[in-house]
């Protein structure tokens, strides 16, 4: 019995007829497929500027003669009663509702249309075809939260139940929990991990400090699928030795569904069947293939609410190599406003602080895991996880490495604790701005 699919249609979400209409927009040739994705943006805009008085408003009067032509909109234009959003003829019994997770700092409440909504799964069923992953079969080890409302509880365990997915709890994260998962892939035939990459990377470094692979515990183990937070190199590195199958990086947004999927060719392939994406400057300007730029999005088949040129708040570069039908994702940046600001005016991505750290304070694996805070202009504070405090000697290395690749003066505070705190789903932000 197809369980997921099947839930999917319990519930009003047309999955066959999802992914037959995804098979032939698969099937439109290479030098067919500009056309496709031109018709379908013009077809969206024309949509809610007729039926979506939200949108039309947001638009205003001027007349859509050319893709620049159509404003930007950013996470802050949603901030208002959903039922304002939605276009004519769809009310909230008839959308799949949700929220955004709230990690750029303006979280919203999104609608999508049943058909819009099947064809996100249509897509992850597909993607994940890739690997040998049935999700209508195959037993997924869940490293997510959960809510811890009564309703919201009993709700994600249903949908775990109809998914084939076992759920490990990622509030919590010390040995003894980590001996218990350990126990539960001895003794349950998981065929692959999937959750946020900072607990699933913990977890693979609890298994290197006990010198296990995890596919011989575990040996119907066939991917590890991270999603939700940054993968850096040396942590897939560390994940596919310990684990003993490949790592996949995959990137999604709620509000829009799978955006990127790595493939076997080692490729972030961004979704360009049912997605336009492209990289703006901060002029709103579309940027060429290969320079850094917002990640900006347009849901070609969201016909209850709007997503047309929506800054979903990252920044990427895409690949030169890329073509229409085939977009790929070069390099994932982080999000706009996880940005500080030095002393000298200097504004840097977070994530620059977490390379340089990262080289510094994980080398010898003392260190499980760690976060970066800006408290002022000329202080950052460092939250690390280890058994021991580290030496006075390592701490020097790191504010040197400070003053080599930012600049000098800069302030380190440094605080050791046994464990981090998450968010209420369980993510970890890697680098805050508290100014």
């Amino acid at each position: 019995m197809n369980w997921f699919s099947l839930s999917l249609q319990l519930n009003r979400f047309p999955i066959k007829k999802a992914q037959q209409a995804l098979l032939e927009i698969q099937e439109i040739p290479e030098s067919e497929y500009s056309r496709y994705v031109e018709q379908k943006k013009e077809e969206i805009v024309q949509y809610h500027r007729k039926n979506n008085s939200f949108y039309k408003n947001f638009f205003g009067s001027k007349p859509f003669l050319q893709w620049k032509d159509v404003p930007v909109m950013k996470k802050k234009d949603l901030q208002q009663p959903l039922e304002e959003r939605l276009s004519d003829g769809f009310n909230l019994k008839k959308v799949y509702v949700s929220k955004t997770s709230g990690s750029s700092g303006n979280p919203f409440i999104f609608a999508k249309d049943r058909f819009c909504h099947a064809l996100s799964w249509a897509e992850f069923i597909d993607r994940y075809k890739w690997y040998g992953i049935n999700l209508d079969r195959s037993i997924q080890a869940r490293f997510y939260g959960i809510p811890l409302d009564r309703f919201g509880y009993f709700k994600e365990r249903i949908k775990d139940r109809f998914g084939f997915r076992y759920r490990f709890p990622i509030f919590n994260l010390n040995e003894t929990k980590m001996e218990e998962f350990l126990d539960d892939f001895r003794n349950k035939k998981f065929d692959y991990i999937n959750g946020y990459t900072s607990s699933i990377v913990l977890f693979a470094k609890f298994l290197e400090k006990k010198k296990i692979i995890l596919k011989e515990l575990s040996p119907n183990l066939k991917i590890c699928i991270v999603t939700s937070e940054m993968l850096f190199k040396e942590d897939k590195k560390l994940m596919e030795k310990q684990f003993g199958v490949p790592v996949v990086n995959e990137y999604g947004a709620s509000e829009l569904g799978l955006l990127a999927f790595e493939n076997p060719q080692k490729e972030w392939v961004f979704n360009s069947e049912t997605m336009f994406v492209e990289i703006l400057n901060e002029k709103d300007e579309i940027l060429p293939a290969g320079q850094e730029g917002r990640i900006v999005v347009t849901s070609l088949y969201n016909k209850s609410h709007p997503f047309i040129r929506y800054d979903i708040g990252d920044t990427g570069i895409l690949d030169p190599q890329s073509s229409p039908k085939k977009p790929v994702l070069k390099q994932l940046l982080g999000r706009t406003n996880d940005v500080a600001v030095l002393p000298s005016g200097k504004v840097v991505p977070g994530l620059t602080f977490y390379y340089v750290t990262k080289s510094i304070i994980e080398d010898d694996s003392l260190v499980k895991e760690f976060i970066v805070q800006q408290t002022a202009p000329h202080t950052f504070r460092i939250i690390y996880v280890s058994e021991s405090e580290l030496s006075a000697e390592k701490l020097q290395s790191i504010k040197k490495a400070m003053d080599t690749y930012l600049e000098e003066g800069l302030q380190i505070e440094f605080i050791h604790k046994t464990i981090l705190t998450r968010s209420k789903r369980g993510k970890l932000k890697q680098f805050e701005s508290l100014l």
